[in-house]
């Protein structure tokens, strides 16, 4: 059994499934572990008969309990077939055979690097070139083009309370780090889980790896997006704004003190309108219900930022004992 694996979280796209993952089913290859979180009993019975024919190993989700919960279990199982280095795949990304070898190579070389490569989308615009997140106000964006890099780059803190992060849509990790960390915060369900894998790796003394000689393509759109997408445009789904708005919170309760946390939520209207924005003001006609799923979240965010800072000090306690 290979050593290699390389594990996608399924909800809802089996199309893309074989489109993606058959290029990398070769002899000799990384086992493919896809893991379906149920949305129907139809797409259950497609995901299962597709990786019945390609020889894929898969792991059932008796529900959808996110992509950190998705990937684990899908790690879990590639490791109890032998993998040692495994690469995080989207369904909706593309990557060749050779670009998925450099980048488990990469952390079998160096087992305590999280690596990812440059992302393009499939008009070939880079969208992902690594990213960072100012721990002042919870405010993520792209790190700028830089005039000359190495092929292989070791992102460091920026200064001014800035500290780079990996994306997880095409993400590899070696068992090592892996295990250390535990794995994705399941709790998140969707969007920031990375965010908080990249800091906790950092403070682990763990390196952020952006292989700007590996391009993997991430078709825009995504699986959680398509059917809205489809509905009304640009805009982005209900559950994106809701999950960026709340988990933005649940990130500063779980790593920052109070005070910083409290910050972070006085910004929270505006934080949450710019996350909302992402989809175009044009949205506010069109799908007026964004609106209310973004304001769902927040307050909910806002809820659990309360709560993880009111705890933090039996927190600290327990850490300390």
């Amino acid at each position: 059994m290979s050593a290699r694996a390389v594990v996608v979280v399924n909800f809802g796209s089996h199309d893309l499934l074989e489109r993606h993952l058959l290029p990398l089913t070769r002899p000799g290859g990384p086992l493919i572990v896809v893991v379906d979180s149920f949305s129907t009993a139809g797409e259950r019975d497609r995901v299962e008969a597709l990786t019945g024919r390609h020889g894929w190993h898969v792991v059932t989700m008796a529900t959808n309990a996110g992509f950190g919960a998705g990937v684990n279990a899908g790690v879990r199982a590639a490791a109890a077939a032998g993998a040692e280095s495994f690469l995080l795949l989207n369904p909706d990304a593309r990557a060749s055979a050779e670009e998925v070898d450099v980048l488990l190579a990469d952390v079998e070389q160096h087992p305590m690097s999280l690596v990812a490569p440059l992302i393009r989308d499939s008009s070939s615009r880079v969208v992902f070139r690594g990213s960072e997140i100012d721990l002042r106000s919870g405010h993520l964006r792209g790190l700028p083009t830089p005039s000359s890099a190495p092929d292989r780059d070791v992102l460091g803190d920026a200064g001014a309370g800035r500290r780079p992060w990996l994306t997880g849509a095409c993400l590899a990790v070696h068992r090592e780090l892996f295990d250390r960390l535990g794995g994705f915060a399941e709790d998140y369900f969707l969007y920031w889980e990375d965010v908080d894998l990249s800091l906790r790796a950092l403070d682990a003394g763990a390196s952020l790896v952006l292989r700007r000689d590996v391009t993997v393509v991430h078709d825009e759109g995504g699986t959680q997006a398509r059917a809205d997408a489809a509905r009304r445009g640009p805009a982005k789904s209900d559950t994106y704004y809701y999950f960026n708005c709340r988990n933005r919170l649940l990130f500063a309760g779980r790593h920052l003190p109070a005070s910083s946390a409290l910050g972070w939520a006085v910004r929270t209207p505006r934080e949450s309108t710019q996350i909302w924005l992402r989809g175009g003001r044009r949205q506010l006609l069109t799908a007026p219900r964004s609106v209310v799923s973004a304001v769902r979240g927040s307050g909910v965010g806002l809820a659990l930022c309360a709560r993880a800072a009111l705890t933090a000090p039996r927190r600290l306690a327990r850490s300390a004992a």
